[in-house]
């Protein structure tokens, strides 16, 4: 804990109270030292909701936001191609420039999404966002079976995002609660594969044919393998994580199947407001995706004790009320 300067609003920017912010698995990774983007020291918090305190006349004081936390370019090919998710040189809060978990940040107005939501929805937006992009990413209809790869935050929210769609979701993790929570995020089936045969039981679920779209959320070698050997003919595959180590391939697949793979990075504009949508119609289980709120004092350990024991927690949001 320490003192940094008060921040100031520049042209175009609000002042905002920090109220809370989440800890993803990115956040997880720049603790352990595993995060590849990250450079130290830095100030963590990318997942927030605050209050303005300084606003404009279309976001007064007192208006609760959640906040896009990246930013771009306007130059490069993503950005000319209107996709600024991608941009070649994003900066993203808590990453590569240090983030909101502190008192009061300045954030741009077109960065800002007001909502009537409790904290901890407001708090829940940003890393749905990612999931509801990836399903986007993955052109994902009422007709699709979609099998979303690891039941985390960001794979809830494909899980959602599929459901959202009308398409039927396959929900496939280690743990048993995640799998659970998968279900009230509108999860059709799961898959334990600690102790199902997960190519035996996708292949019963899809009368053989395999889902027609796979949403790796996971990044590991042999889940991203698994995607591509287990998504049906002609069908999309999403990646949303990276694998941390090189993976190696058997392309005759990509090329025998006639497959679309796909990266996700970050969310887009719309990608906010269909999740604020769903989360002001009541359509997620916010409270059963929260595993712990502490005070500000207490992040530090809450991050350690996440990392000494990954499977105890969910989600863990940091309180600065």
């Amino acid at each position: 804990m320490e003192t940094v300067p008060e921040p100031v609003a520049g042209e175009g920017d609000i002042l905002l109270k920090v109220r809370m912010v989440g800890f993803c698995g990115s956040d997880l990774n720049s603790f352990r030292g595993l995060n590849p983007l990250v450079s130290f020291p830095r100030i963590p918090g990318h997942e927030v909701s605050a209050t303005v305190v300084q606003g404009d006349g279309s976001l007064p004081i007192g208006t609760d936001v959640a906040l896009s936390p990246y930013t771009s370019c306007g130059r490069c090919a993503s950005c000319r191609r209107g996709r600024p998710n991608a941009c070649q040189f994003n900066q993203t809060l808590g990453v590569q420039r240090d983030g909101a978990l502190t008192e009061s940040i300045a954030m741009p107005r077109e960065k800002l999404y007001p909502a009537k939501l409790t904290l901890k929805e407001l708090c829940l937006v940003e890393p749905l966002t990612v999931g509801f992009h990836a399903a986007s990413r993955g052109r994902i209809s009422a007709e699709d079976t979609v099998a979303v790869m690891g039941c985390g935050g960001v794979g809830l929210g494909a899980i959602a995002a599929a459901n959202a769609r009308g398409a039927r979701t396959i929900c496939i993790d280690v743990d048993d609660e995640k799998l659970a929570l998968a279900r009230s995020a509108g999860g059709a089936s799961t898959i334990n594969t600690a102790r199902e045969e997960m190519h035996a039981r996708l292949l019963e679920l899809t009368e053989g044919r395999g889902p027609d779209v796979v949403i790796e959320a996971i990044g590991l070698p042999a889940t991203f393998r698994a995607a591509v050997e287990e998504v049906a003919f002609t069908g999309r595959v999403v990646y949303i994580g990276y694998a941390k180590e090189p993976v190696s391939y058997e392309t005759r697949l990509f090329v025998q199947k006639e497959l679309d793979i796909l990266g996700s990075r970050n969310a887009l504009p719309e990608d906010f407001r269909a999740v604020i949508t769903l989360l002001e119609a009541g359509k997620f289980p916010v409270d059963q995706a929260v595993s712990l709120v502490v005070p500000l004092e207490e992040s530090a350990n809450a991050l350690r004790s996440w990392s000494e024991n990954p499977s105890r927690f969910k989600k863990i949001m940091v309180s600065l009320d």
